[in-house]
């Protein structure tokens, strides 16, 4: 078919949806439908919807059709673009903070002006990190049940610049990596930037299917694996140990480098151990301090393999050359005299609150997450579209995120999550009561 006549069909649905002459939500013709009423050849027809997808006109939803978009809604559901809007209560990000939080830090930065060692912090550091804080990390995850070496520890600008280094310095593009179905949206970012090509597992309703992976595995080469075993972004699971011995088993046998995502672990009371105690040899184990102590600090940590090492400090000096002397120097102290412990306990108590306060207020809703997480995920009711149910909640000043930016797979599951720690407690029932409005009306 002619370019010309392939671009006519796209470009008159475009002006029909910009127009309001197809409205959101409206259903429009199946593949077959659209072929044999434009005269294309079905695999045309299929192009036309693809263009009209990346285009951000509509979406394909597996057994129920292609649906014209919410145009009015920005593509990134409001995820990607952390942009604070005056008046909106937040709902997309996660930046908990405590009461106090502003003093802790007028204090740790008076005590770090008294220290004999303010001049060396202005000076370049090793990629890695100094020696001696590179030590005062591995003993604050000696306290939580990962032993490892200082040697093993490389210091990074938070846990997003964490995966990217193990990204740059582990996998190369083409790669193929395995994720879940619903996974943290800021890896599908990365992995994208970086070319390797994503490939989902499905899940259960206890977590990640394995049993599909080892399929998977049978069939394709496979690199690695991307995973939240504890305190998963965006469902909320913690893996039992079974589950991670199982993932251990199938890593040694298809030799996969296994991401351990842990940046929201810390909220979980005495989970399994991690995949990097069960397996240090297969595992790069990545967090950070943005969760427990605060966003603003950046400062994280990647823990691999000695042999993948060299390889790693090589991307910290590609990228940051190392991370700031002054905040990691500060985070460490902060480990040291316990304020990190007594904030991530804290952290702990105030999110079991906005848990049990968010399952009170969405009573009769059907949503997963964990008892002590920050985020849940609210699946919607079958006649409920998530974009439809987005924008009327933008309306009313309350921003949340549908499942767009963390699906993997091609089939976009009905649902929004919620990020519950932002906002203070008023505000989060307010915005709360809002999701119960929107979503509730479906049920009846």
């Amino acid at each position: 078919m002619p370019r010309s006549r392939y671009k006519s069909v796209v470009d008159r649905f475009a002006a029909q949806i910009a127009s309001g002459e197809l409205a959101p939500g409206t259903r429009l013709p199946t593949h077959r439908q659209l072929a044999a009423a434009e005269g294309l050849a079905l695999v045309t027809a299929s192009r036309v919807y693809a263009e009209l997808d990346a285009m951000g006109l509509v979406s394909g939803e597996t057994g129920r059709g292609t649906f014209v978009r919410e145009i009015a809604l920005p593509l990134s559901h409001g995820v990607h673009q952390q942009t604070s809007v005056p008046g909106v209560l937040d709902l997309n990000f996660n930046y908990p903070t405590l009461p106090g939080q502003t003093e802790l830090l007028r204090s740790g930065l008076r005590q770090l002006a008294l220290s004999g060692d303010l001049e060396a912090l202005l000076r370049y550091q090793p990629h890695a990190g100094r020696n001696h804080e590179r030590a005062c990390i591995a003993r604050h995850l000696g306290a939580r049940g990962l032993t490892v070496q200082a040697e093993e520890v490389a210091i990074v600008s938070g846990a997003q610049h964490g995966l990217a280094v193990t990204v740059m310095a582990l996998l190369k593009p083409g790669d193929v990596v395995v994720v879940d179905a619903l996974t943290y949206s800021g890896f599908k970012v990365l992995a994208d930037a970086h070319r390797l090509e994503r490939v989902a597992i499905p899940f259960t309703g206890e977590g990640p299917d394995l049993n599909a992976l080892e399929r998977l595995c049978q069939q394709r080469r496979i690199k690695a694996v991307y995973t939240m075993p504890t305190l998963h972004n965006p469902m909320g699971w913690v893996m039992d140990l079974a589950w991670r011995e199982h993932l251990v088993r199938i890593a040694r046998q298809y030799g996969l480098l296994l991401i351990e995502d842990a940046a929201y672990a810390f909220l979980a009371d005495e989970p399994p151990p991690p995949l990097k105690a069960l397996a240090p040899e297969l595992t790069v184990y990545v967090s950070g301090f943005s969760k427990n102590i605060a966003t603003g600090l950046r400062v994280g940590y990647v823990v691999a393999p000695l042999k993948g090492m060299a390889a790693i400090e090589q991307a910290i000096r590609a990228t940051v050359w190392n991370t700031p002397g002054v905040m990691t120097s500060l985070v460490c102290g902060w480990i040291e005299d316990g304020t990190v412990a007594r904030l991530e306990a804290e952290k702990r108590h105030d999110a079991c609150f906005r848990q049990t306060l968010a399952r009170e207020l969405l009573n009769g809703l059907n949503v997963i997450s964990h008892p002590a997480s920050y985020f849940m995920w609210v699946q919607l009711p079958e006649d409920a579209r998530a974009d439809q149910v987005v924008m009327e909640l933008l309306t009313k000043k309350v921003a949340v995120s549908t499942a767009e930016p963390f699906a993997t797979s091609g089939i976009v599951p009905h649902g929004i999550r919620l990020a519950l720690g932002s906002v203070g407690l008023d505000d989060l029932r307010v915005a709360l009561q809002a999701v119960r409005h929107a979503v509730g009306r479906y049920l009846y």
